[in-house]
Order: C-alpha cells, then sequence, then structure tokens
C-alpha cells in the first residue's frame, strides 16, 4: 500500500478536456473507444440537490489506448452507438450503485462491474471514498472540490472536467491495484458475487414517500398527517414540474411547522416565519390549496405505517426475549468473524438479514437450515458459506448455554 503521508498532486488529464455535445464528436469518440484496450472506466455527474431528476448530466467514460471522452447526455440523447461497444466487456465505477439508475436512463447497462468503491471496502481498507482510495493505494491527490455540483450548469467550466476526465483516467490503476489486494487476501470470488449483486440489486420502491418527511415521526395526529401528506405532493409535482430539488423550493421543517400549526387562513399561512424557502410565497396559493385539501379530506392516513411484523430490537427483550437472545449472540458471532477475515460487518451479513433470521429462525436448527433461510433472504452464497455454521451454533448456544445473552452486551 502507498504511504499516505506524502501524495504526488493529480497528474494533467491525457488529452484536452471538452464536452462533446454533438453527434459527430460522440461518434468520434466511439469509435476512438472501440480502438481501445481493457476495461471501460465510467463516471456520472447529476445534479443531485439542483434538480428534481436524477439524470445524468456528464457522463465521462475512459479507456486505456483510447483516452477519455465527456459526453453531454442531454444533448446527445441516443448512447446505443456506445453501449454497442462497450457490451460484453467489465465496466470501472467507483460506488456504482450511485451511478447505475442514471447510466441505464440512457441506456448505458453494464453486464459486468468492478466496483473500486465496494472493492476497497471487501479488501478492508478502513477508508473508501475515491480521493483517499487513489491517495492510499496510487499516491495521489485527487482533488474532490466538485463533487457536489451543480453539473447541470452550462457551460461547464474548466475546473469541473478536469476534475471529471481524472475521476475515470485513475480508475483502471486503482482497479488493478484493489484486485491485487483482494487476490491476497483471497476474496477475489467473494468481490465478484458482490459485484453481481450490485447489477441486479431492485431499485426501492416506496410507499407512501411523504413519510420521508425529516421529522414526520413527531407528527402523531391523523389530520397533521393529512395536512403533512397534502403539502408534500403539492410541492412534489411543483418541484418535478420545474425540475428542482424539493428541499430547494420549500424546506422538510417549513412544512412540517404548517402541518402542526394548521393555519385557519391563507394569511394565517403567509404569516408564518417558520413557513419559508424560495417558492414559499410565490407560490402562496398552492400551498394553502394544499393544506385545505388535508383539512377537509375523508381519506386520513394511519399514524403509524403497517410494519413487516418484525418490531425494532430495541423492544425485542420485552416482546420476544428468546429472538433478542438469538440475535446478541449471533451478532456478537458475526462481528467475531468479520474482524477475522478483516471485511466490514454490514458486508458479511446485512442487519436485516440478521435480524430476520433471529426472529423467524428455521424450526430445526443446524448449518444448512439457516443457510437455506439466509439464501432465500437474498444472502449471497459466500456469505451462507461463512456465516451459516457461526449462526447455528450461536443458535445452539443459546439454547443449550446457561448464560442468558440477553444480558449481554449488544
Amino acid at each position: 500500500m502507498a504511504d499516505t503521508t506524502e501524495s504526488t498532486p493529480a497528474p494533467e488529464p491525457h488529452a484536452p478536456v471538452e464536452v462533446l455535445d454533438t453527434v459527430e464528436g460522440y461518434r468520434d469518440a466511439v469509435e476512438r473507444l472501440a480502438e481501445g484496450t481493457g476495461p471501460f472506466a465510467v463516471d456520472a455527474e447529476r445534479a443531485s440537490g439542483f434538480r428534481y431528476s436524477q439524470r445524468a448530466y456528464l457522463i465521462q467514460v475512459y479507456r486505456r489506448g483510447s483516452g477519455s471522452f465527456l459526453f453531454d447526455p442531454p444533448a446527445i440523447g441516443d448512447f446505443s452507438e456506445l453501449a454497442a461497444v462497450m457490451a460484453g466487456e467489465e465496466w470501472i465505477l467507483h460506488a456504482a450503485s450511485q451511478d447505475l439508475a442514471c447510466l441505464r436512463e440512457v441506456g448505458l447497462d453494464p453486464g459486468e462491474i468492478f466496483d473500486t468503491e465496494l472493492g476497497a471496502r471487501l479488501a478492508g481498507l478502513p477508508r473508501v471514498g475515491l480521493g483517499t482510495v487513489v491517495q492510499d493505494l496510487l499516491g495521489i491527490h485527487l482533488a474532490k472540490e466538485h463533487s457536489a455540483a451543480d453539473w447541470s450548469t452550462r457551460p461547464l467550466p474548466q475546473s469541473w472536467l478536469v476534475y471529471a476526465a481524472l475521476d475515470v483516467e485513475l480508475l483502471p490503476d486503482l482497479r488493478d491495484r484493489i484486485a491485487e489486494l483482494l487476490e491476497s487476501a483471497g476474496k477475489t470470488e467473494i468481490a465478484r458475487q458482490e459485484f453481481a449483486a450490485v447489477l441486479r440489486k431492485e431499485p426501492i420502491s416506496r410507499q407512501e414517500p411523504w413519510r420521508r418527511l425529516s421529522g414526520i415521526h413527531a407528527v402523531r395526529q391523523q389530520r397533521n398527517l393529512a395536512v403533512a401528506r397534502e403539502l408534500w405532493t403539492a410541492r412534489d409535482d411543483y418541484a418535478r414540474e420545474i425540475d428542482s430539488a424539493p428541499g430547494r423550493l420549500v424546506p422538510d421543517a417549513s412544512l412540517l411547522a404548517a402541518a402542526r400549526a394548521m393555519p385557519a387562513t391563507k394569511r394565517d399561512l403567509a404569516a408564518m416565519k417558520d413557513f419559508n424557502g424560495r417558492a414559499s410565497r410565490s407560490q402562496l396559493d398552492r400551498w394553502w390549496a394544499a393544506i385545505e385539501r388535508g383539512l377537509t379530506t375523508t381519506d386520513l392516513p394511519v399514524s403509524r405505517p403497517p410494519g413487516d411484523g418484525m418490531p425494532p430490537p430495541r423492544v425485542w427483550a420485552d416482546k420476544n426475549p428468546a429472538a433478542d437472545g438469538r440475535l446478541k449472540r449471533a451478532r456478537a458471532a458475526v462481528v467475531e468473524l468479520s474482524e477475522s477475515i478483516d471485511i466490514p460487518t454490514e458486508n458479511v451479513l446485512t442487519p436485516d438479514t440478521l435480524r430476520r433470521v433471529a426472529w423467524t429462525p428455521p424450526a430445526e436448527i443446524d448449518a444448512l437450515s439457516v443457510g437455506a433461510a439466509l439464501s432465500e433472504l437474498g444472502a449471497r452464497d459466500w456469505q451462507v458459506a461463512l456465516t451459516a455454521q457461526v449462526i447455528a451454533d450461536a443458535f445452539v448456544e443459546l439454547r443449550q448455554g446457561p448464560e442468558d445473552p440477553a444480558n449481554a452486551d449488544s
């Protein structure tokens, strides 16, 4: 591993950096990428926090022997030629799950990936941000000051483009270094399964998304919740309409302040100091109409959404002491296992998977039955192979041992 006390500045990109926003420039870049060798390094820049959509506003692709190319997705539109050239080859991404959706939106869908963020995590690196990993493994200081920029800006500043090009130009060397670490630790197959799982993971579809309002848990009355729901819906519709991040129009705290206060008139709403944001007054009619709908609707939301039958672990000791004991003993065993193989506990087995098998264990507990339960819950083969026996032993020891693990340190 590189000496983290010293690092060299990031190199300049291999070629002059420009955004390709014409079909001719795009097709020329595709031809040059086809002439390169090895995997494709890919990154995408969005405008999270600025725009409603999560579309890509810049897509960077680098391949050895070809160079790096920065594409403007809104201007180019159709990426079928690039997708054809990249088909059948490995794609290198850092934190792939963040970019796959917006890449797939324009028709760029990898069949095989190497995720340098996930690979670094599995290799046991303590910090896995791109800048940190590049410095630790390649000895190069990569500035990350533009990572949260508004990439829908046009024209894009040259300093941003240099940053974007370097993000992909360093990925092949980083991929090779992480692959060496994984191979030396006997984790290559683990990484392969985890990378494949990233590609298979379905996006989360949330019911009642308005319940994601920050602080909504403190609102208990159904009528107040109805007002909060209608305000959230009105804001979401308007944000989608003008392609703006909802929180930039009216923050969550303001919506909840109005839902708690239940203003009686539009004038009362306008007088609320806690109801602010750049669209709080310019769209006052919109917000007041939403409040009126919340005040008059007969479709009142339940105070708490229905759960999945499994309460939060903090109440297990009272509601199901046996499950609480199983969870605490098994969790301690999985933590010990994760430390021995230098993989974060949440990657060895997700906390939710462990909770579910502890809450509803197999009728006959052994490695085979626990392994089948873990597989049913979505655990990968390597996770089952490593943890099934450990968890089964923990469950059996709980039945046999005099010590009550429910009183153990969690």
